[in-house]
């Protein structure tokens, strides 16, 4: 009994384990490949239980043909058997019916085939949308330069596809011939038409079930020829056998949406290759590719729903529709995957957006993918396809190129001359010089076109066109154009530069910085405020340490009176007084009577002497430099601090590259700038760099330009300069149309110019020798050492007139005091005893003076004029005077 009901126990789990069961219905024509990936996908998602858990998929495929009464009756048969999509058909007629159905009864309809219009919310469509895929046609065809160009079509379709083409290229300027194919199965005649209207540019538009039989004609009435070029819109172009036109020579152009090479296409093909009956991933086609990722889309999108989901029967009345149908077109619209066919993403419209495509070329080796688009983006040119273009489209021999310059010295000038000049004599310059090189190196000829509004090239918004230079170069009507033309990213958008011939940067040309006057005190200069004061410090200090250490020092204590042996009093000859000038003399490297006796004062006397030993040395080093430099003074050193100054005015070229700097600048002193500029724009702005440097010269204004120029101006203009450094880092290049042949060869050139030194000799010839170059450069004599005026040594001659004042008018004061206190003291008259002195003073013809003794002063006082300085023991010397009338 256990047993049996163990039994049934593991019966119920296994029925309950075993997932429901999802009808999906397919509806096939006539390609059999289809119907076996749809199934082959099914059976996958099936497998792949860990990947689709809720999603265990059966296949109700239905072959249908194009009557749409048949294949109504065949979708109400799967409707009342219950099916969760239908995938296909891919017959336009009969999709369109099918396509009614489901959106009556609201069951999601997958299909992927190309449609010319596509309906917003219908059924879901893996293949790329037909207004985005025209993009592709329209980009190659003017990358490639085509001016006349014929398009070999099938039917009103292929004129679908290339609509943007019919819509964009003007017909004044640009030849589009339109050829039908014809029903077959002879496509000659058209194909000769084109042979015998000499058009070598071809674009085949048919589908993939005639393309080969048209390529073959095409070979045979021979327009895929060498000098033919052909662009062929089918997606399945790698599916057919290319043998044939790998060695013809002819330019084959053409795209594919599958990627052989890719591992995922590559393992898929391979799981399935005897199912499909495929020897190579390259012989998948694009439609079968679809209904495999239609499937896989689905599967991923089911699984995705978190509820469980019961199909039912939905009979044809239209009373009844399916409640999980929206759910699921919703979920596959925002569900993304990797697929055969690439990514497949839908955008909000419900169309498949951001696929690739990839742009191949046949070669003799086979297809060769020479670039990559992207639906959200430009074709991306993959570099290889240049570099292995044949020689006779990189080589620039005898090809003449139109090149646009500018008259803009010193890139371009007229040549002044007594005779009449033509053609290219006429001009001279360096940009002129640097052609004449690149000619001479490769080999073609060239005609110099001027550029009469010196507009090099902005884009404009409205029109989304080109102006000046650049505007040329896109339309064709030059192929070069060479000048002080700036790389930058917008332009290298619209065409191609060569490395750039020279580098530059942003900076200001002001005027000169005026010279500081020499300073009454520059002879203070060589030390700081702050030195000085140490070094008054240092004096003051060592001088009363000096004062200390002599009344310390037993050594400095002398007998005054050498001839008496033992006296009672010794004296000290560092008093303070006698310390200052000590130490003042040592400074001034004069010396002064006193010597120091004591090893403590001379070793204090001995670093004070190597003290000022360096220092003098250093002041003398310096004094020079500091009398004959003068300092220059400028109002800013920077861009910073330019835009802080509120007096001085700035601005650059109007609509130029260096105003378009700080236009697109994101850092705030920029933004300022820009926004000043902006609103001054009538007062800042000049039209051309001659203006900008007639502003400088006239008024305080800075112009911010490109060093390059700056460089050649302050070598003519001898009261402007260059302030700061660089606001950034650019070049300039040859400018020429996106995608040239001969951009590489001219790379090539360029770098040889530059690795000779021949480019830096061209700057130099034009910079500093010719045209007035090099006369605001300093001569030679100009570097020897200049005279002293007053200027610079008046503060020295200040000090000692200072120093002669102040001494007469204390020897005044002295003579006045002393006066007075023997005037006290003998108690005579001051005026008697001045007049005296001044006497004596005036005769000037005596070095020593007599000690005059006043009337009575003896007996009033009761002592000879020697009291106070009687020396020890009594004893008083002779004092013995003497006139000039001694002999």
């Amino acid at each position: 009994m256990l047993d049996k009901c163990l039994s049934l126990i593991f019966f119920f789990c296994c029925v309950l384990a075993v997932p429901r069961s999802v009808n999906v219905g397919g509806l096939f024509d006539t390609d059999d490949t289809i119907r076996r990936t749809f199934e082959s996908s099914v059976k996958r998602v099936t497998q792949e239980r860990h990947k689709f858990p809720d999603a265990f998929l059966v296949a109700n495929s239905n072959q249908v043909d194009t009557d749409p009464f048949n294949v109504s009756q065949i979708v109400c048969g799967m409707m009342e058997e219950g099916v969760a999509a239908i995938f296909g058909p891919h017959n336009r007629f009969t999709s369109e019916h099918v396509q009614s159905m489901c959106d009556t009864m609201e069951v999601p309809h997958i299909y992927g085939k190309w449609e010319h219009s596509q309906t917003r919310g219908k059924g879901i469509n893996l293949f790329p949308n037909a207004e985005t895929l025209s993009m592709i046609f329209d980009k190659i065809i003017t990358d490639f330069e085509w001016k006349v160009f014929a398009i070999l079509y099938e039917g009103t379709d292929s004129l679908f596809r290339t609509h943007r083409l019919l819509e964009r290229w003007d017909t004044k300027s640009i030849g589009i011939f339109l050829y039908p194919l014809g029903t077959g199965p002879s496509y000659r005649k058209a194909m000769r038409q084109i042979k015998d209207d000499e058009i070598e540019n071809i674009l085949i538009d048919c589908s993939i079930d005639i393309l080969e039989k048209v390529l073959r004609q095409a070979q045979q009435v021979g327009i895929m020829s060498e000098k033919n070029k052909i662009i062929v819109t089918s997606l399945d172009l790698q599916t057919i056998d290319l043998e044939p036109y790998q060695f013809s020579g002819v330019n084959f152009t053409g795209v594919r949406l599958i990627d052989p090479e890719k591992p995922l296409v590559a393992s898929i093909v391979e799981m399935h290759k005897h199912e499909w009956n495929l020897n190579y991933p390259s012989q998948l086609r694009v439609e079968p590719a679809l209904m495999y990722d239609a499937v896989q889309l689905f599967a991923r999108a089911f699984n995705r729903l978190k509820y469980t989901i019961e199909v039912k029967s939905l009979p044809c009345n239209g009373s009844v529709s399916w409640e999980h149908g929206y759910s699921l077109n919703n979920f596959m619209r925002v569900t993304e995957m990797e697929g055969l066919t690439g990514l497949i993403k839908f955008d909000t419209a419900g169309f498949r957006s951001d696929f690739q495509l990839d742009v191949v070329r046949v070669t003799e080796k086979g297809l060769k993918n020479i670039g990559v688009w992207n639906s959200t983006s430009n074709v991306e040119w993959l570099f290889e396809s240049h570099v292995n273009s044949t020689n006779a489209e990189l080589s620039l021999q005898n090809k003449t190129f139109i090149i646009l310059i500018a008259i803009n010295p010193p890139y371009g000038m007229l040549k002044k001359s007594a005779s009449t000049m033509s053609g290219n004599d006429r001009y001279e310059g360096f940009c002129i010089d640097i052609i004449q090189e690149l000619s001479k190196m490769l080999g073609f000829n060239y005609t110099f076109e001027v550029q009469t509004d010196n507009q090099y090239g902005s884009k404009v918004e409205k029109t989304n066109k080109w102006t000046g230079m650049l505007g040329k170069i896109i339309a064709g009507e030059a192929d070069l154009a060479i000048t002080d033309l700036t790389i930058t990213a917008q332009r290298e958008e619209a065409v191609d530069f060569t490395m750039p011939f020279m580098n530059l940067g942003i900076s200001i040309l002001y005027r000169k910085p005026t010279k500081t006057p020499p300073s009454l005190f520059s002879f203070l200069s060589p030390f700081s405020a702050e030195v000085w004061w140490y070094l008054i410090g240092a004096y003051i200090f060592v001088s009363m340490v000096l004062f200390i250490i002599g009344r310390m020092c037993p050594a400095e204590w002398n007998n005054p009176y050498p001839c008496i042996e033992e006296p009672e009093e010794l004296e000290n000859q560092f008093t303070f007084k006698n310390s200052l000038w000590f130490t003042i003399g040592s400074i001034m490297q004069q010396g002064s009577e006193i010597a120091p006796i004591g090893l403590s004062t001379r070793m204090m006397a001995a670093s004070w002497w190597f003290f000022c030993l360096i220092m003098v040395s250093s002041y003398t080093a310096n004094l020079a430099a500091f009398l004959t430099v003068e300092t220059v003074v400028s109002p800013f050193s920077n861009v910073e601090e330019l835009a802080k100054k509120t007096t001085i005015k700035y601005g650059a070229k109007y609509k130029g590259s260096t105003f378009k700097f700080f236009e697109d600048s994101n850092y705030s002193t920029y933004k300022e700038m820009y926004q000043y500029m902006k609103e001054n724009e009538a007062d800042v702005l000049p039209p051309d760099n001659d203006i900008g440097l007639t502003k400088v010269l006239r008024e305080d204004y800075a112009f911010l330009m490109e060093s390059s120029s700056i460089e050649y101006i302050i070598e003519r203009y001898c009261n402007v300069t260059q302030i700061g450094g660089l606001l950034d880092a650019k070049g300039y290049g040859i400018a020429m149309k996106k995608q040239s042949d001969y951009r590489h060869p001219l790379n090539t050139a360029v770098l040889k110019l530059q690795q000779s030194g021949m480019l830096t000799e061209l700057k130099k010839k034009w910079w500093t020798q010719k045209h007035g170059g090099g006369t605001c450069r300093e001569d030679g004599g100009q570097n020897q050492a200049e005279e002293l005026d007053l200027d610079n040594v008046g503060g020295v001659f200040l000090v000692l007139s200072v120093g002669v004042a102040a001494s007469f008018f204390y020897t005044v004061f002295e003579l006045l005091w002393e006066v007075g206190c023997t005037s006290l003291r003998e108690n005579v008259s001051f005026k008697e005893e001045l007049m005296a002195e001044l006497k004596f003073i005036v005769k000037c013809d005596n070095s020593s003076k007599p000690v005059r003794k006043r009337k009575g002063s003896s007996n009033r006082s009761g002592e000879d004029s020697t009291r106070g300085c009687t020396p020890p023991y009594g004893f008083i010397p002779t004092i013995r005077t003497s006139s000039s009338d001694d002999k």
